[in-house]
């Protein structure tokens, strides 16, 4: 049975070809637009030659690691901008691959060193010199009130690093833009107070939205009480300077604490990408936990009105319009990863779509927060938590919208390469505890599904308006996972913990945590397969359309040991997806190295190309302003968990002298 597709759903096909619009345009944020939508007019690759696509160039960005590469590059004209796992941007010409100029901001991180995207600004004034580029809906629209700009600068590239600091280059030269911070660079520790090094920094792309960069950032999860704020910040693209801050913890700071006072430490935080809405004037940002995520009680004011919510805030005060909270009193890490997709329903509804680790969608009205599809409160779990743990009596379920890839586990789910690690997992299973949903952490070991990678993660989702689907990837690897009384706590290893895997110390806290991805002896997870999919949602139905595995077995084996076998039993999800006009789903997020096509009414895979390493990161697509060619992109620096890395950016295309 590891040869024969689990969990497959293949659809008929039911698709409409969207209105295809292949002239000069832009990728000019982490998902296309600041709506999150990663879907791209074009239509020149399409469902039926998408099997002649061939490699035309290949970048070599020389940064092979420490940390992951989960890059989308920018397009903008006939240049892109990628962005290595350790913030060094590569200006690369879109049709030979060359590069252009190179930054090195010299971010000197501990752990943790990725960058999944970038920003793009172009001010009024060039604006109208590239007037013959289409805006897109919520990308600098209404910026006309902008502060003069040199004229280096006025077209601008936005990174935030790895040591939190906010940087602007002229998206021509590369060079630092004056005017703006310390020679381009503003620092984001401030009003901070103490920040250990590693304890507060960005990863995912900043939102620029009109004339204003708005940010959030990561916190190092569960190493102790009181770590940085989880303030959200607006700063002018143009001059730097702080247009609003957004405490969740003390509302009364709009823009630098007063003096000897600090931003509200140890807040919520937003360590993805934010959504925006420019018609609206609303940012949407999905919030994270108040650290450390597996003990809940003595969190700070207002935590446990926003862990784990989405907010909408006024992009022009930073002032709240609402929110909506997805996990009541978090002890679980569930955490809102995926950038909300602002989509507009078949009857004009403007909805926002937020995907979550617990692999749930939560539909709603962005105008208002109301809910567009049914969510009941349902009871969970109470017993086996920690005596001074409370626990919410009820949890959300978005029951008007499918689930994701949450079922409960039983022991006829147990798994295994072979007979005996199967077995294995039986014993265990019946050894943890386990009650479903929800199953509180406490001192005896038990068993978290979905576990706190997800469900769905950072990668988010694509959306074909015009036929209301939606594309999400998940991943199907429940965790394990217990509370260890301070006392009887000494793990050597915690101090350098990064939090999400292994034991971590949850200093100021009676309880150090741990929790680890649940496996065989054989390195096999102990559920069955499927371990991640590339799901279709029909948001007119409300109901799923299709869903295949995601990807296959064969770089995979146990014990570390290369199978070479193609099993198609699907793979955990990494990175994200994008949905074109030309009828297709682009991913490479699988353990095994191969860039897929989906046929995007019906799931089923039209062309795969091997890549010389995994990718962790999201593709791209754009068309050439000099060729017009269509070319999809992909980073390729090795596959999540993989000892196997690369700095590869790899282009793809169709061959102009053959007839399409």
């Amino acid at each position: 049975m590891a040869f024969v597709p689990h969990g497959a759903l293949i659809a008929t096909d039911a698709w409409r070809a969207p209105a295809a619009d292949n002239a000069r345009s832009e990728w000019s944020a982490y998902a296309r637009t600041t709506a999150g939508l990663h879907f791209a007019p074009y239509n020149q690759i399409n469902r039926d030659n998408v099997s002649q696509l061939k490699p035309v160039w290949t970048l070599r960005t020389g940064d092979t690691g420490p940390g992951d590469d989960q890059n989308t590059p920018l397009q903008i004209g006939n240049t892109l901008y990628s962005c290595t796992r350790n913030n060094r941007i590569i200006a690369i010409d879109a049709d030979s691959g060359q590069p252009r100029w190179k930054f090195d901001p010299k971010v000197n991180a501990p752990m943790w060193q990725r960058c999944r995207g970038l920003g793009f600004y172009r001010s009024p004034d060039k604006a109208a010199d590239a007037a013959a580029v289409v805006p897109e809906a919520g990308i600098n629209a209404d910026a006309t009130k902008a502060a003069p700009t040199p004229a280096i600068c006025r077209e601008r590239i936005i990174q935030t690093t790895l040591d939190a600091r906010l940087i602007a280059l002229d998206a021509g030269t590369g060079q630092p833009c004056p005017g703006f911070g310390q020679n381009g660079m503003v620092d984001l520790q401030a009003g901070m107070g103490p920040v250990k090094p590693g304890f507060y920094f960005q990863t995912s792309a900043p939102l620029v939205a009109r004339d204003r960069v708005v940010v959030g950032g990561w916190v190092l999860d569960n190493r102790e009480r009181g770590e940085p704020s989880g303030v959200i910040r607006a700063f002018d693209v143009n001059t730097d300077a702080l247009l609003w801050a957004w405490d969740l913890g003390n509302p009364a700071i709009t823009a630098l604490p007063p003096e000897g006072q600090t931003y509200t430490r140890g807040t919520p935080n937003m360590w993805t990408t934010a959504a925006y809405d420019d018609a609206l004037g609303l940012v949407y940002v999905p919030l994270g936990n108040a650290t450390p995520d597996y003990f809940g009680m003595g969190r700070p004011p207002g935590a446990e009105d926003y862990n784990a919510s989405l907010v909408a805030l006024d992009i022009t005060t930073g002032r709240e319009r609402w929110k909506f909270q997805t996990v009541h009193h978090d002890i679980w890490d569930y955490d809102l990863a995926s950038q909300p997709a602002l989509v507009d329903l078949a009857d004009g509804t403007p909805a926002v779509l937020q995907a979550t680790k617990r692999g749930q969608l939560f539909l709603l009205n962005r105008a208002t927060g109301v809910l567009l599809a049914e969510v009941a409160e349902k009871p969970v779990p109470q017993n086996g938590a920690v005596p001074e743990e409370r626990l919410s009596p009820t949890q959300p379920y978005s029951v008007g919208m499918p689930t994701i890839g949450a079922m409960r586990l039983d022991e006829t789910k147990m798994w295994g390469m072979t007979l005996f690690d199967q077995l294995i997992c039986r014993i265990q299973f019946r050894q943890l505890r386990y009650d479903g949903d929800f199953t509180p952490i406490g001192l005896q070991r038990a068993i978290q599904q979905p576990g706190n990678l997800g469900g769905l993660n950072w990668g988010s989702v694509s959306v074909d308006s015009h036929n209301q689907m939606a594309y999400v990837t998940d991943i199907r690897i429940p965790s394990r996972y217990r509370l260890i009384p301070r006392n009887r706590f000494n793990d050597p290893a915690a101090k350098d913990s990064n939090g999400h895997s292994g034991a971590s110390p949850q200093l100021g806290t009676p309880y150090a945590a741990d929790s680890f991805m649940w496996m065989s002896p054989l390195g096999v997870p102990c559920a069955q397969p499927p371990y991640g999919t590339l799901t279709a949602v029909d948001l007119a139905t409300r109901k799923i359309a299709w869903q295949v595995p995601a990807g296959t077995a064969e770089q995979l084996g146990p014990l570390g040991i290369r199978l070479h076998l193609p099993m198609p039993i699907g793979m955990p999800t990494y990175g994200g997806n994008i949905v074109t006009a030309g009828g297709l789903v682009f991913f490479a997020g699988t353990q095994d190295y191969y860039l897929r096509a989906y046929d995007a009414a019906t799931g089923r895979e039209l062309w795969k190309h091997p890549l010389p390493v995994g990718s962790s990161a999201t593709p791209m697509t754009y068309i050439s302003p000099q060729t017009g060619r269509q070319y999809i992109v992909v980073s390729a620096g090795g596959a999540a968990y993989s000892r196997e890395v690369g700095d590869y950016v790899i282009a793809f295309a169709l061959d102009p002298a053959k007839p399409q």
